[in-house]
């Protein structure tokens, strides 16, 4: 973490380098900044600085938490009401920056809140001390098996070992580190940091692969240890709960992760954060256990209570999981599986896969196929001729997901295609400049009207951006601008069976040793095999196309993603909000890791509304928020407060509110978010609520 004078206010500024995240806080004058003690806050920091002021701007709207020194909570001012406290020593809790952030000081306090910030007011030159702690997390280490199925369960069996809690706190995601990597070798070992969760818990399991690859987020989360036998079941002290029900083994695995992590998300209400959770006074009269006493009871105890609740009794109200992975069982999914584990995936066993029922692209669909640049690109009116047909297929839809990936061979339409080297860039990022690097690069006469995509970048507050726009690049000038550091490129051209199409030939990305730029959007016909090579040479993950697409819808769909892209929308939740407004969406698919975000949104995460008129001042908003690895699963998340003073677990959709006009339009004109309405894809900051049908 690194704290610096703000160059353009008196405040300071704090600079994540491997997330590539920044804030800013802003003080009455100028400070100086001096290195502080981190062992003098209650929760963990990675750095801190001292500074002397007698006011401080946060200049977003973020919920603040005060407690004391100790932790304990005194208020919170998710509903932005003006407070003020006494004279006493004090911790306040900054959420939804895009790191972990503490004040620190001993003063009397008032928090005004205007605009889209909030103000603090001190005693005269009260010393501040200011705290940051990265949410990046490194695995502790790397676990080898051999060929031996139980060797792997061994190694699940230590996933418990990177979870910092057993409380219910767990739920957070800040609280779940990320477990240790799995290689092969000739024997079992693992670093002897690695101790199993005494958690007290077992998962019982057949040894073998369609068993134990997906129990493994659930022995995570649990704490779990795996052990080989016949009949699967949780075992918890003296209680048991089945593994296997009507509807098989891998959907009853994961209602038993989602009924508990659930749980634990209200039953966590009653320790540092006592808040007002929506999920939870819905729930509460539903079920007979008393929430403040199940906080302080061991977890095998409140594993006996939480399953006493039938899970149809909780479905209405358990959130839509984040991720789904269909893991293919093969030996070499196991590299798979930390990084699952990791994201509580949903993991699903499939079966063979479906071969693509995607209809060939007709004659007279061939004027909108991008034109050929100088007679070089010649395509088949089928659209799939480079396409082997036992490559591309269709996967089944998995229910109560707002996500939903595959792991293993092939190319799946319009589900994200995982790869292990992506995900491994995830724990492996480097520190970067504070600047964002983005290139559009237009290799394409008859596509340039799609470079007004260059304009949709850079329009995030408090984050640098450097776009750089480039045209009709030859092969060295791609092939050194795909090798150079950067954060994303956004190529719109031709691809053909050669590689990209430049002004001298064609490059192929096979023919570059490694690949810098972190993220793509592949533009062009068929880029799916030069993705999944920019992928293997280094890329985190991007957006590709599986079969010819026309210029119009490119064009189209390219604007959307570069705007949801800028506003904070992972890879996935972009495409899945472009493709629903794309006739021909389908023919783009995620490579790579999919959850790699840009930019960090202001709030934190990401939100989608969909709105409709449903009365003559009265207004239905459906309200969704994207789930990102900085603020994942069960984050909860607030609105304005005169949308509603609760809080809510964040998903996909989260909750449908009527409002009046009034506030609809107030808050709409306080943030650019993406909005549904009749069907249609516009931005808040174009929208008149009054005029809405």
């Amino acid at each position: 973490m690194e704290f610096r004078r703000h160059t353009e206010r008196d405040g300071l500024d704090i600079h994540d380098p491997i997330e590539n995240v920044r804030f800013a806080l802003f003080t009455s004058s100028a400070v100086d900044l001096m290195p502080a003690d981190t062992s003098m806050f209650y929760f963990p920091v990675d750095a801190a600085v001292e500074i002397e002021t007698t006011a401080l701007e946060v200049p977003k709207s973020v919920p603040i938490t005060i407690r004391q020194r100790d932790g304990t909570m005194v208020a919170e001012t998710s509903n932005e009401s003006d407070c003020s406290f006494e004279s006493g020593a004090y911790l306040v809790e900054l959420s939804s920056a895009p790191m972990k952030l503490y004040l620190l000081l001993d003063s009397s306090m008032r928090i005004e809140y205007e605009g889209k910030g909030a103000f603090f007011s001190f005693d005269p030159d009260t010393t501040v001390y200011v705290g940051a702690r990265s949410y990046h997390d490194q695995p502790a280490g790397t676990i080898t098996v051999t060929d031996d199925i139980r060797d792997v369960m061994r190694a699940i069996s230590l996933f418990g070992s990177a979870l910092k809690t057993l409380s219910p706190e767990r739920s957070f995601p800040t609280l779940r580190g990320h477990p240790p990597l799995i290689e092969y070798g000739e024997e079992f070992s693992a670093p002897d940091a690695l101790e199993p969760a005494d958690s007290g818990v077992e998962l019982v399991v057949p040894p073998d692969r369609e068993h134990v690859y997906p129990i493994a987020p659930l022995a995570y989360y649990l704490g779990a240890t795996v052990i080989p036998g016949d009949d699967p079941r949780l075992v918890a002290g003296s209680f048991e709960h089945p593994l296997v029900g009507s509807e098989g083994y891998g959907e009853t695995v994961s209602r038993v992760l989602r009924q508990a992590f659930f749980l634990d998300c209200l039953i966590r209400t009653e320790g540092y954060y006592r808040i007002e959770l929506h999920e939870r006074e819905r729930v509460e009269p539903l079920v007979d256990f008393d929430f403040a006493e199940l906080y302080d009871t061991p977890l095998p105890e409140r594993l006996a209570a939480y399953f006493s609740v039938p899970f149809e009794t909780l479905e209405p109200f358990v959130p839509n999981w984040q991720l789904g992975v269909d893991l293919a069982p093969t030996a070499n999914g196991i590299e798979y599986v930390p990084y699952l584990a990791r994201d509580l995936a949903l993991v699903r066993i499939p079966d063979e896969p479906t071969p693509k029922a995607a209809k060939p692209m007709s004659n007279a669909q061939t004027e909108f196929f991008r034109s050929p640049v100088s007679g070089a690109l010649t395509r088949g009116a089928n659209g799939w001729d480079a396409v082997d047909e036992h490559d591309i297929f269709q996967v089944d839809a998995m229910p109560n997901v707002v996500e939903q990936a595959w792991a293993g061979p092939g190319y799946p339409l319009k589900v994200n295609k995982l790869d292990v080297s992506a995900l491994r860039g995830r724990i492996d990022r480097r520190p970067s400049s504070d600047t964002i690097t983005i290139h559009v690069v237009c290799n394409d006469e008859g596509m340039m009207d799609e470079n007004v995509v260059r304009e949709r970048y850079g329009l995030q507050e408090m984050l640098d951006f450097d776009v750089i726009a480039h045209y009709d690049l030859s092969r060295d000038e791609l092939a050194d601008l795909l090798a150079q550091s950067a954060d994303f490129i956004h190529y719109i051209g031709h691809v053909d069976e050669n590689g990209f199409l430049c002004s001298d030939g064609s490059l192929d990305v096979r023919s570059i040793p490694a690949v810098g730029v972190s993220a793509f959007l592949l533009n062009a016909c068929q880029s799916y095999e030069q993705g999944h090579e920019l992928v293997k040479k280094g890329s985190q993950g991007g957006v590709v196309t599986l079969s010819p697409v026309g210029n119009p819808m490119a064009t189209e769909l390219g604007q959307t993603m570069a705007r949801l892209l800028n506003r904070g929308f992972t890879l996935r939740t972009a495409l899945s909000i472009a493709q629903r407004h794309s006739v021909h969406g389908y023919q783009y698919t995620v490579m790579g890791d999919g959850g790699v975000s840009l930019v960090q949104n202001e709030k934190g995460n990401p939100r989608y509304l969909k709105i409709e008129r449903v009365g003559e001042d009265r207004f239905e908003v459906e309200i969704s928020v994207c789930l990102t690895y900085l603020f994942g699963l069960g984050t909860h998340v607030n609105f304005h407060h005169d949308w509603s003073q609760k809080r809510f677990l964040g998903s996909a959709p989260v909750t449908t509110l009527t409002l009046t006009a009034e506030p609809l339009q107030a808050e709409l004109s306080k943030q650019v978010v993406p909005v549904e309405v009749n069907g249609e894809l516009v931005w808040s900051d174009e929208i008149q609520v009054s005029h809405l049908e």
